[in-house]
């Protein structure tokens, strides 16, 4: 289990960047698709602002195309290499390893994003239980 106060922790969970009590999105499910990228305004708990200006999550798009890379890899590595397929089987794995794995590939490359900007704070877990 990954700890709370990691930034791996915020990153795989889709939790608050600053203080890990909730999730941004307003729906855990990322195969709900029409609910995909919806993600809350702040952060009920600690008040963090997840928009921190207009437009902010297009640079996630960069990190999207790495992490697209990196799930296209390890398809082509265990069609191709481990399972002995042809390049064409290798090519048709990939391509449905990104149409399957996409709306997980969208998450996380905005939680990647994200947490480039914030720190946890783990502060603002003790303000509000005291």
């Amino acid at each position: 289990m990954i700890k709370k106060g990691t930034k791996l922790y915020s990153i795989l969970t889709g939790a608050c960047p600053k203080c890990h009590q909730e999730s941004m999105y307003e729906n855990k499910n990322p195969y709900v698709l029409p609910d995909v990228l919806k993600i809350n305004e702040k952060c009920s708990h600690c008040g963090t602002k997840y928009r921190m200006e207009p437009s902010f999550f297009y640079g996630s798009m960069y990190v999207s195309y790495a992490v697209g890379i990196a799930f296209a890899v390890a398809a082509f590595v265990i069609s191709y290499v481990f399972l002995g397929s042809s390049r064409n089987i290798a090519f048709i794995s990939i391509i449905g390893t990104l149409i399957v794995f996409m709306p997980i590939i969208m998450r996380l490359s905005r939680n990647i994003w994200i947490n480039l900007f914030m720190n946890y704070d783990k502060n603002l877990v003790k303000k509000k239980t005291d």
